[in-house]
């Protein structure tokens, strides 16, 4: 095996030296236990090194750091509150409420920033549903209208607006699967 390159090895503690402070407050903002803060510290650092000796080099090393650290607070997230939209649903879909899928707006600097991330995302998600589905689905998960009502409103069926929500459901957690999957 031959032994890492010196001038490599210094390039990554430089970048170490220089990135730790910043980057470590950045991630302090968005977790509130300091001991998750530090373990995704260093886990962002053991990933740049690892990426640090693969042969294409990192461009912008610092935007780099911060990406990953990102996607690390997102994913200890998602490990702590996974739960699958289909195990709260019922079977007349009532029970599917994204408000309780969503971490709280009044939890920790974490949970705020999951939720911005999120929400982000999934508002550019509803953009690219048919109108129809969206108006279903805005209405049932955001507005917190029945099916009843709506179908009261607009003359459409029950069966309908279940059927309009279920596809904008599909495509939506099809289009959001790469938040999950980015582990």
């Amino acid at each position: 095996m031959t032994p890492p390159n010196s001038t490599t090895e210094q390039d990554i503690a430089a970048t170490v030296l220089r990135e730790r402070s910043r980057l470590g407050n950045f991630i302090r903002r968005r977790v509130s236990d300091p001991t998750d803060a530090d373990d995704i510290l260093q886990d962002v650092f053991y990933e740049f090194v690892q990426a640090y000796r693969l042969p294409e080099p990192i461009e912008q090393v610092s935007a780099w750091l911060f990406r990953v650290a990102r996607n690390r607070i997102i994913d200890r997230f998602r490990k702590r509150k996974e739960v699958r939209l289909d195990d709260m649903a019922g079977d007349d879909g009532e029970d599917c409420r994204l408000d309780l899928l969503l971490p709280s707006p009044d939890g920790s600097p974490e949970d705020a920033y999951a939720r911005s991330t999120l929400l982000a995302e999934l508002q550019a998600a509803l953009e690219e549903l048919p109108a129809n589905q969206r108006e279903v689905f805005i209405a049932h998960e955001l507005d917190g209208a029945s099916f009843k009502e709506m179908a009261a409103h607009s003359g459409l069926s029950i069966n309908t607006l279940l059927a309009r929500k279920r596809y904008a459901v599909l495509y939506l957690r099809t289009r959001l699967q790469t938040l999950y999957d980015n582990e």
